[in-house]
């Protein structure tokens, strides 16, 4: 097996002069939970529609596990998945019969029907008219039918997106378990830090074209520089007296300074402040956020 799902070189697209995906260079790795991170309009949608054969790239290249997407045969798609958007269901059929409209069209067997079913937990509700589904229920019958082709690769664009706090959890349950319990590589992208920290084991964040960063979860919380807050009465004397003590003053929005600091430098700048007559009335160790470096990241550090 080849050791990564999704690899691409220089992956371009543009627009006349517009450029929506510029030398794009992916590296999913097989087994992993792959989030593709970015604000709306970054290029998350343009990318996996390259990736799917929807729409050509000006330039670069596309292999999933291996093949080149532009292969003879496009054999590279006869085992990846893709939900794009909301899932295209026919409300007056049964779940069960709109996967058996699929299951024709793919050439699955039959039995193919029953197992997706009892992937996503829907198989008490498979002979309900879909238009008596929830919308939970609705996007993990998307789900069912990506994987009627018994996918190794699943690409899903927005998977939770309009959806319900309770369909949230149903669709990002399903998808934590993809890697371990059936052998599936999931890529998926979203636009929010908070679901993405949940669900996958490795980021890629894209803004405005440009891949910013690649690379395990555990390697973007790595880069949380720690800092001391520091609450006193007379701030730009304090201010003055940390930098000329040689810490670095960090610019701050919530009436304290932030001060790059490690834990056994906290006690000696609460004794400076305090022999200089600066009455301190808070000092706390902190951490930037994961979104604060995801806004840094994304230019939007307003």
């Amino acid at each position: 097996m080849h050791s990564l799902a999704i690899e691409t070189h220089g992956l371009t697209r543009k627009y006349g002069a517009f450029v929506a995906v510029d030398q794009l260079n992916l590296a999913v790795p097989q087994g992993s939970v792959y989030a593709f991170l970015g604000p709306n309009g970054a290029g998350k949608t343009t990318t996996i529609r390259m990736l799917l054969g929807l729409i050509r790239p000006q330039a670069g290249e596309v292999h999933l596990s291996g093949r080149a997407l532009q292969a003879p045969g496009r054999v590279a798609l006869e085992h990846v998945g893709a939900l794009v958007e909301m899932p295209s269901l026919y409300g007056h059929l049964t779940g069960r019969e709109n996967l058996e409209v699929t299951r024709r069209l793919l050439g699955a067997s039959r039995a193919q029907i029953n197992r997706v079913l009892d992937i996503v937990r829907l198989k008490d509700a498979a002979d309900k008219r879909v238009n008596q589904y929830s919308l939970g229920m609705k996007q993990r019958l998307g789900l069912a039918l990506t994987l009627l082709n018994e996918p190794d690769l699943l690409i899903l664009d927005e998977p939770t997106n309009g959806l319900d706090p309770a369909g949230i959890h149903e669709v990002r349950d399903l998808i934590r378990g993809f890697p371990a319990e059936y052998g599936i590589t999931v890529f998926l992208s979203s636009h929010l830090l908070s679901e993405v920290e949940q669900l996958a084991d490795t980021i890629g964040i894209i803004h405005q074209g440009k891949l910013m960063f690649q690379g395990a979860l555990a390697d973007l919380h790595d880069q949380r520089e720690r800092f001391l807050e520091v609450g006193v009465a007379d701030m730009p004397a304090a201010r003055d007296l940390l930098a000329t003590a040689g810490y670095t003053v960090l610019p701050t929005s919530n009436g304290r300074l932030h001060v790059a600091a490690e834990p056994e430098q906290v006690a000696d700048l609460n004794t400076l402040l305090v022999r200089r007559g600066l009455a301190v009335h808070h000092l706390a160790l902190q951490q930037r956020s994961l979104e604060d470096i995801f806004l840094t990241l994304t230019g939007d550090n307003a």
